[in-house]
């Protein structure tokens, strides 16, 4: 059994070497905006940030909200019917939802391995899709039913889910595979720019190297190294200049033009072109 303060090093270093962005909504109407906020400190080796999305007024057409791979577990539920609420898991390209003309969303974002780690869930049976959360995780469900509502402000949402997390955790004894870990920090310290064959060198067989990453991740390590190189790209910002000159895609390591616009299409929706194009 590795000791606590052994876990939260482990697993900061995900943190440290990641950053998550979900860019889309920048491009969204005037009345709908979108924030993320830090859980408390002991919850951030575990809990990537709280995130509302919400509308100021009544909007006049349905809105879509397009999610890009981000290589996270996701909790969302409706403030004004807390009673629905969902698990979003690991997906490999974007996906869009239609939330009507009025909302208000809250979501938990687990980063890389927590979900699974926490709820002794495994990743592979959420990926690519959404599910109800009371299937999943019943008694997250309860706690998310009978204690959030339309009046609640940004500070006592953040309290509620801080004390509900920081005591679930507190009653986990986490077990860990150090290769997994060993294998996830060689792909985020490089990008994931690397050769997953020759280049993790963890002391564990690809399959079972796979079959670690499909539990906890959610997919293959090949499959989360592009969607780590596609995050990093997001979070370069790129020039204008730098896609006229094609540079991305030779710093992203794609060897050529067709191949970097294809997965990035894949994975936000649009082209590099749409998507920074200023």
């Amino acid at each position: 059994m590795i000791k606590r303060t052994e876990t939260i090093e482990i697993l900061g270093n995900i943190r440290r070497h990641y950053t998550p962005i979900q860019p889309t909504v920048k491009q969204s109407a005037e009345s709908v905006a979108y924030f993320e906020s830090l859980p408390d400190n002991a919850l951030q080796p575990y809990i990537y940030c709280y995130w509302e999305l919400k509308t100021s007024t009544t909007l006049i057409k349905p809105f879509n909200y397009k999610v890009v791979a981000d290589g996270c577990i996701d909790i969302f539920f409706e403030l004004n019917n807390p009673h629905d609420n969902y698990v979003m898991g690991f997906c490999k390209k974007y996906t869009e939802f239609s939330l009507g003309n009025s909302f208000h969303y809250v979501g938990v974002r687990f980063l890389p391995t927590m979900f699974p780690q926490i709820f002794k869930i495994n990743a592979s049976e959420l990926s690519n899709r959404f599910e109800n959360l009371n299937t999943v995780v019943p008694h997250t469900s309860q706690f998310i039913a009978n204690n959030f509502s339309t009046d609640l402000n940004c500070s006592t949402i953040k309290s509620l889910l801080d004390n509900y997390f920081m005591d679930l955790i507190s009653q986990i004894k986490f077990k860990h595979d150090n290769r997994l870990y060993d294998a996830i920090n060689v792909i985020l310290v490089n990008y994931g720019v690397l050769n997953i064959e020759t280049d993790l060198g963890t002391g564990v067989s690809s399959r079972q190297l796979r079959r670690l990453f499909k539990y906890y991740i959610g997919d293959t390590p090949k499959t989360f190294s592009k969607v780590v190189r596609f995050q990093n790209i997001l979070r370069a910002k790129p020039s204008t200049q730098s896609l006229r000159e094609n540079k991305l895609f030779f710093d992203g390591g794609y060897y050529d033009q067709a191949h970097f616009i294809k997965d990035f299409k894949n994975f936000y929706g649009v082209t590099p072109a749409k998507a920074f194009g200023r």
